[in-house]
């Protein structure tokens, strides 16, 4: 038996160990059960969803990126009821708790997704708000880009029965600002950060890789960049309850995430190479705790803005 206790809170919302998945890195349900217990695990983040089916965008969407990789899958998706009827089922009879991820392209999609999320079972146990999609509302930012949509989408779920966490862009020199307004307008913490906006192109065709032509980065290019960003946040809003997300692919870059103010950490990019990374990051963290006499991984949440 370990001598680490594991466990942590964002919030009001209590898991086994800091461990979750990355949404959009573990499918819409629970694909990576033959590969470990989900149960084990703090949470699991499915892919985000919208109120209605979405095809998604055109090929090719992943090309790699030095060590990260590049994706423009564009929120593929069956629809919340779809979701709910043939994916959660397989989920809940893991064992795992899941946290729902919902996007849309207005205010209003986000109304008519609260409205499809107000029946859930026990097993889902938060629900992130995707800020960091296209507002075609005002086609020249995403939502997380300004403190006014961010504002306006969280006010659709105010009064929400479960936790609220608002995954917020680091593409953004109002990520601050943005952060507090998502608190202010009801989030009950903060997902950070989703992808860094990229680009590659191809210098035999001269055109872009990607069939969307742009994509978000992940990986371990964007670690630091996830570690200043949370760092920025704790350091503005000292109480924030953050789950913290990029280039997660060791427990040393977790711990990393929790010292600079993290409760939680999911991992991502690493699950597409290793499908066990999250079992793997779990156990790292566990051993890194016990060779550095660290008895609670809660006294590391935010350490870093004591030294």
């Amino acid at each position: 038996m370990s001598k680490v206790d594991l466990s942590t809170s964002i919030g009001p919302l209590n898991l086994v160990n800091p461990v979750m998945s990355a949404a959009g890195t573990s499918g819409h349900g629970a694909e990576l059960r033959e590969y470990m217990d989900l149960s084990a695990l703090g949470c699991i983040a499915v892919k985000s969803l919208a109120h209605f089916s979405w095809a998604g965008n055109a090929a090719p969407r992943i090309v790699g990126a030095g060590p990260g990789m590049l994706n423009s899958v564009g929120l593929q998706g069956p629809g919340i009821e779809k979701w709910k009827r043939d994916f959660l089922p397989d989920l809940v009879s893991s064992g795992a708790k899941v946290m729902i991820s919902i996007w849309g392209r207005t205010v209003k999609d986000f109304a008519l997704a609260r409205a499809e999320i107000e029946e859930l079972p026990e097993a889902v146990v938060a629900v992130e708000i995707n800020l960091s999609c296209p507002n075609v509302e005002d086609r020249s930012t995403m939502f997380a880009h300004s403190v006014q949509a961010t504002a306006a989408v969280m006010e659709q779920f105010r009064g929400y029965r479960l936790p609220l966490f608002a995954k917020l862009s680091p593409n953004t020199h109002e990520l601050i600002n943005v952060a507090e307004s998502a608190i202010e307008a009801g989030a009950t913490g903060l997902t950070l950060v989703n992808t860094l906006l990229g680009m590659r192109i191809d210098t035999r065709t001269r055109r872009p890789l990607l069939g969307a032509l742009r994509g978000g980065l992940s990986g371990v290019s964007i670690h630091p960049v996830a570690v200043r960003s949370i760092f920025d946040v704790r350091q503005a809003i000292s109480d924030v309850p953050i789950i913290g997300v990029g280039g997660v692919s060791t427990g040393i870059e977790a711990i990393e995430l929790i010292l600079a103010g993290a409760s939680a950490i999911e991992v991502g990019t690493a699950t597409f190479i290793e499908p066990r990374a999250m079992m793997r990051v779990l156990g790292e963290i566990e051993n890194w705790c016990e060779e550095n006499s660290v008895l609670r991984i809660s006294e590391l949440i935010g350490a870093a803005h004591e030294a």
